[in-house]
C-alpha cells in the first residue's frame, strides 16, 4: 500500500504536468522521498544518501520498489568523483540543503553549483524555512522555536551536528547563481502535530545520555518533559502548530538565471 502524497510531492508532480521524468536523481534521499519518486514512471531511478544506515533504512521501507535500472548510492557531494560524467532529465534535492550541515558543513553555497552539471531539465528543491529568527509573532511560533532550539543544543551536546536550514529567498539566489533559470517557487505553510512534537523532543532525549555533564542532562530532561506539555495541549486545543512555511522551487539550467514565470514566493495554506 502506498503512502499518502504529501502536498509538496503533489505540486512537484503538478509542476511537471506532462513532461517525461526521464532518468531521475533523488540528490538527497530519505524514506519519504525514495517511496515517491520510485512510484514515478522513471526511464531508471539513482538515489543518493551520505548515510550507510539511511541507505539501510531506505532499502528497507522502499526498496521493494526498486528496478534493475535503478540504484542507491552512499555518497558526499563534496566527492568530485560522485555521479561524474552522468546527466539526469530530472534531479530532485528533497530537504538536502539543510541536511548537508551534518555531513559536509559550509558546503551548502557551492552545492547548487555542484549539481548543476547533473541536471538535464528540471531541478526540483524543496526545503524548510529556518524556525522562527528573531521575536515569534505567536505562541504557536514561540513553541516551534523552543522545540527546534531545544533539540539542536541536545544534538550539540551530544557531538553531532544539527541540520541548517536555509530560507527559499536564499536558495532562489544560489540557485540564480549557479547558472538557474527559476520557474517557480511556493511556500506551504506548516501545522505541525503531535507527532512531530513527540518526533523532536524523542530525538533530544535520546542524546542526553551521551552529554558528559549528567547533571545538565537531566536538566534538559526535565526540561524537555515541561515543553512536551506545553507543546502538546496547544496542539490538542489548536489543531497543530500552525508556524512557519516549507517551500519548493523548480528551476532549469539556462546561460543567464532570472526569475521568471509564478516565482513570487506566494504561501499556500
Amino acid at each position: 500500500m502506498n503512502p499518502p502524497v504529501s502536498a509538496l510531492f503533489r505540486h512537484i508532480a503538478t509542476l511537471q504536468g506532462d513532461a517525461p521524468w526521464g532518468r531521475f536523481l533523488d540528490a538527497g534521499s530519505g524514506v519519504n522521498s525514495a517511496r515517491w519518486s520510485l512510484s514515478l514512471s522513471t526511464e531508471a531511478w539513482t538515489g543518493v544518501t551520505a548515510s550507510r544506515a539511511h541507505a539501510t533504512e531506505i532499502h528497507e521501507r522502499a526498496g521493494s520498489g526498486l528496478r534493475s535500472q535503478d540504484r542507491l548510492l552512499v555518497g558526499d557531494w563534496t566527492d568530485p568523483s560522485l555521479l561524474a560524467g552522468e546527466r539526469f532529465d530530472t534531479v530532485l534535492a528533497d530537504y538536502l540543503l539543510g541536511a548537508v550541515e551534518g555531513f559536509a558543513p559550509y558546503f551548502q553555497t557551492r552545492l547548487f553549483q555542484r549539481l548543476a552539471p547533473l541536471v538535464g531539465a528540471r531541478l526540483y528543491v524543496v526545503g524548510l524555512d529556518p524556525y522562527v529568527v528573531g521575536d515569534a509573532p505567536d505562541e504557536a511560533a514561540r513553541l516551534v522555536r523552543e522545540i527546534g532550539r531545544l533539540r539542536d543544543a541536545c544534538l550539540l551536546l551530544a557531538d553531532e551536528t544539527p541540520y541548517r536550514e536555509f530560507p527559499a529567498e536564499w536558495v532562489a539566489d544560489a540557485l540564480t547563481a549557479a547558472g538557474f533559470v527559476i520557474d517557480s517557487a511556493r511556500r506551504f505553510q506548516n501545522r505541525y502535530r503531535e507527532k512531530w512534537v513527540h518526533g523532536q523532543l524523542d530525538m533530544a532525549l535520546r542524546r542526553l545520555p551521551r552529554i558528559a555533564d549528567q547533571a545538565v542532562a537531566a536538566a534538559l530532561s526535565d526540561q524537555i518533559e515541561a515543553l512536551r506539555v506545553r507543546a502538546l495541549e496547544h496542539c490538542r486545543r489548536e489543531g497543530g502548530l500552525r508556524a512557519g512555511s516549507d517551500y519548493v522551487l523548480a528551476a532549469r539550467p539556462g546561460p543567464q538565471a532570472q526569475i521568471t514565470g509564478q516565482a513570487g514566493l506566494g504561501r499556500s495554506g
